[in-house]
């Protein structure tokens, strides 16, 4: 048995005591998180182009043309052939040569009745209506260049009091063949304009029970209450049909 001298076994001691220290001096490893590290976002793909169409595939129907809306800007041109008239005997539109009709307040009518007349080439700028009429907001006489604008009546103009609203109508017969329809605000039918000019109104509740009447080239009859002057005829029917088939709309208003 081999005994190491004291010497040899100091030197052991010492190399193993070495050893330990370096081991100890090792950095501990830190621990990871406890989350789980969160994937990265998926890159968003760059859309794919449409298909190229085949040299022979046939080409997409155009858009449809979009048509003159209620309430559209709208500027059309020609010459005057009448004034119309509502029931009261106010001039408050007026029928281009080319059966455009434009409507105006009644306020204006005296204003455009001296200032334009029949034979006369207008540009009437507005707005289109859902029956195909103008509201026209500026009317101008092209050859004088003199025009009329739309404006609410002043504060201080005379008006006729509600007590003597229709003193002046007279009992009136018309007919005639149906030139065009007219209608009320909203676009409901509201009466028709004759060939010859006159107009004959009803409430859009009445013209409603005559829809195979309320169409161009319509032969129509009337009675009622109205007025004739020099600028045509027009009467609010009380009885409303064919010639010698009138069918009586108030019960309750003499005949």
């Amino acid at each position: 048995m081999n005994h190491l001298n004291p010497i040899a076994r100091a030197a052991a001691a010492l190399t193993v005591i070495a050893a330990t220290a370096a081991c100890a001096a090792q950095p501990v490893p830190r621990a990871l998180d406890s989350a789980p590290m969160a994937p990265p976002a998926p890159r968003s793909a760059a859309p794919m182009p449409p298909p190229a169409p085949a040299a022979d595939a046939p080409m997409p129907p155009p858009p449809p043309l979009a048509g003159p809306r209620d309430g559209v800007p709208t500027t059309v041109s020609g010459v005057v052939r009448r004034f119309v008239i509502n029931p009261e005997g106010d001039v408050d539109g007026m029928l281009l040569a080319d059966n455009t009709l434009v409507r105006f307040p009644p306020h204006l009518g005296t204003q455009v009745a001296a200032t334009i007349e029949p034979g006369a080439s207008v540009n009437v700028n507005g707005f289109a209506q859902a029956s195909g009429t103008l509201r026209a907001g500026q009317i101008a006489d092209t050859k004088s260049g003199r025009s009329i604008v739309d404006q609410p009546p002043p504060p201080d103009a005379q008006r006729l009091p509600k007590s003597l609203a229709g003193v002046g109508l007279v009992k009136l017969d018309a007919a005639g063949r149906v030139l065009r329809v007219t209608s009320a605000p909203r676009g409901e039918p509201d009466g028709v304009l004759l060939i010859d000019g006159t107009v004959i109104k009803l409430t859009p509740a009445a013209a409603a029970r005559f829809t195979n009447l309320m169409q161009p080239g319509a032969m129509v009859a009337a009675q009622g209450y109205g007025t004739r002057n020099r600028y045509g005829e027009s009467l609010q029917a009380t009885a409303f049909g064919t010639p010698g088939n009138l069918t009586v709309l108030y019960g309750d208003l003499p005949r």
